[in-house]
């Protein structure tokens, strides 16, 4: 019988106090098996402490377009700050990286010091580091965002690229562009991030089942028809086939308790994602005991990167 690693992956880490309980809860309950921390985050100190105290498996969430740089020589002057002293945001990162206008060597700065105050406050090397807002797939980051995981020998990674995303007609169209904007760009980045040692799992899931489209049966579904396309894959000579070997799949999740302004953020206050109430409905959607006996009866276990 296939055997399936799944790492459920709690995004935003260290965010605000609430987004940090609603992790925390939900490992606590078996429905998070590891956590994406934002060292920029203002509650960054305490989610590593929780981090601790709990044994929860703890990686790096990098930003290089929410808040605030962590690099003390960025925080003034800086080609990845926009007129205000902030990161250029979601969708303004993106316009000014397609301009030409964001120095690359800051680009690692940032990074290089994001790594070096997540050792910093856990103790240890982040065993797998991602991008917020999927910055890290992006042309020319993605060569230095390889680049520092090598130098620092942080062997895994996320690839975004979600099997059955283009049936999924529940997703507006707006966010669809994004979400395709996503996928083209991991695509593009399969071959750097080869090329440099980094592994990610087999499977990724989580554009699809994201706030609002949380549903029991949306994660059972997105499991089953992921797994279904994988083991259909002819293998190469030298591998085990498909159905004989172990499957690795991460699922990103977005819970917690919605924040309160002014509190929470990476620098310039909550902003309303983290104020939604999708926060406390993914919250409980992961923590409903139907989602759990599901994963039982399919021989699914819960892991995280330091598992694999």
């Amino acid at each position: 019988m296939l055997q399936v690693k799944l790492i459920v992956t709690g995004d935003d880490f260290g965010y605000c106090p609430r987004r940090n309980q609603g992790i925390v809860d939900c490992f606590r309950a078996g429905a998070v098996s590891n956590v994406s921390l934002l060292v920029n985050g203002s509650a960054a100190a305490d989610a590593a402490e929780l981090a601790r105290r709990h044994n929860i498996p703890i990686g790096l969430h990098a930003n290089l377009s929410e808040g605030s740089p962590v690099c003390e020589a960025l925080k003034t002057n800086s080609s990845l700050l926009n007129q205000d002293g902030f990161f250029h945001g979601k969708m303004g990162f993106r316009t000014a990286l397609s301009k030409g206008l964001l120095n690359m060597s800051e680009v690692k700065q940032e990074l290089k010091a994001q790594v070096d105050l997540f050792h910093e406050l856990t103790g240890h090397l982040p065993p797998h580091m991602d991008g917020h807002q999927h910055v890290h797939v992006l042309p020319e980051v993605r060569h230095i965002f390889a680049e520092v995981l090598e130098e620092y020998g942080i062997k895994y990674t996320r690839v975004p690229i979600e099997p059955g995303l283009h049936k999924c007609d529940w997703i507006s169209p707006s966010l669809m562009e994004f979400y395709l904007g996503v996928e083209e760009d991991s695509f593009n980045t399969v071959d750097v991030f080869t090329s440099h040692g980094i592994r990610w799992p087999d499977i990724y899931i989580g554009l699809t089942t994201m706030g609002k489209n949380m549903s029991v049966s949306n994660i059972w579904s997105a499991i089953d028809s992921a797994i279904a396309e994988f083991t259909s894959k002819a293998p190469s000579p030298t591998e085990p086939t498909p159905q004989s070997r172990t499957v690795t799949i991460e699922l990103m999740v977005h819970p917690g308790y919605p924040s309160v302004p002014p509190v929470g953020g990476c620098g310039e206050g909550p902003d309303d994602f983290s104020q939604s109430w999708e926060r406390l409905h993914e919250l409980q959607t992961l923590i409903n005991p139907e989602l759990q006996s599901h994963y039982k009866t399919r021989n699914i276990q819960l892991c995280s990167f330091k598992d694999l």
